[in-house]
């Protein structure tokens, strides 16, 4: 392993500047992703900017009826927020599903929809909700947010310092689990908002997406049988040792119908 500098700034104003020093400088958040790939000699970061001290980055509080969780809350304690459970009890699901225990208690919202891994829940949940990302330097809207594989609309040297989820009406999400990683061989977020009906999709593409005909569908009728019908073209997603694309075609259908069901039973 490459050496590298560390520093620990305690402000956001104080990490964006370290991060932007030089391109080969890296944030270090729960550290699930950027550790291993150093480990495996896959990434030579100049220098880590841990945020594990900065001031305000973690916490779950209200927003009007919805929440905003600071970047570097932890997943288990998304999982355990009385607050969540009572806003939107299917992020609190999501979160206690991910990884196991040591990526639970390590892993933060903000590292995980930064590094925007194709397989990751959070993804989901942020663009299903039609979620809010506060930066450093602006917010930006889901829809705006994830470009491609591991790619998002961040700057060089911009932060993420939360997250605003709306309250919707009704949500679930599901998904497909690989047994070995837990990451989403595919996994769908879906949820009733006052406006309409989301419905993303994670693990089954090149980066998360949103499914049209089936917000159609389920907007008009809020009931699995609304898209029991509904088959997604497998052109582009996503076919490995672990499923086809055609596989992944058909559980999109398959788990978002397990969602409706879901949020159904929440609501």
């Amino acid at each position: 392993m490459r050496s590298f500098a560390y520093h620990q700034p305690d402000s956001i104003s104080e990490a964006a500047a370290l991060l932007s020093a030089t391109a080969e400088n890296r944030p270090l958040a729960g550290g699930m992703t950027l550790l291993p790939t150093i480990k495996q000699r896959l990434a030579a970061p100049s220098a880590l900017i841990d945020l594990s001290k900065v001031h305000g980055l973690a916490g779950v509080s209200e927003n009007g009826s919805g929440l905003t969780i600071g970047a570097m809350t932890r997943h288990v304690d998304v999982a355990k927020s009385p607050l969540a459970q009572a806003r939107i009890p299917a992020l609190v699901r999501l979160a206690a599903d991910i990884g196991d225990p040591a990526v639970r208690n390590r892993g933060t919202l903000g590292g995980s929809v930064a590094n925007n891994d194709p397989a990751a829940d959070y993804p989901a949940a942020v663009l299903g909700l039609g979620a809010t990302i506060v930066t450093s330097e602006r917010e930006v809207a889901a829809d705006q947010f994830f470009v491609g594989l591991f790619e998002t609309a961040l700057h060089p040297g911009e932060i993420i310092a939360a997250i605003r989820f709306p309250a919707p009406l009704a949500a679930g999400y599901a998904k497909f689990k690989s047994p070995a990683s837990r990451f989403a061989l595919v996994g769908v977020f879906v949820a009733r908002m006052q406006d309409g009906v989301r419905v993303a999709v994670t693990g089954a593409g090149a980066g998360v997406f949103r499914v049209a005909s089936m917000e159609e569908a389920l907007a008009k009728r809020f009931e699995p049988s609304a898209i029991a019908a509904i088959r997604i073209d497998a052109g582009g997603l996503n076919s490995d040792m672990h499923a086809e694309a055609a596989y992944r075609a058909h559980l999109v259908t398959v788990m978002a119908k397990r969602a409706v069901a879901a949020a159904l039973e929440s609501a």
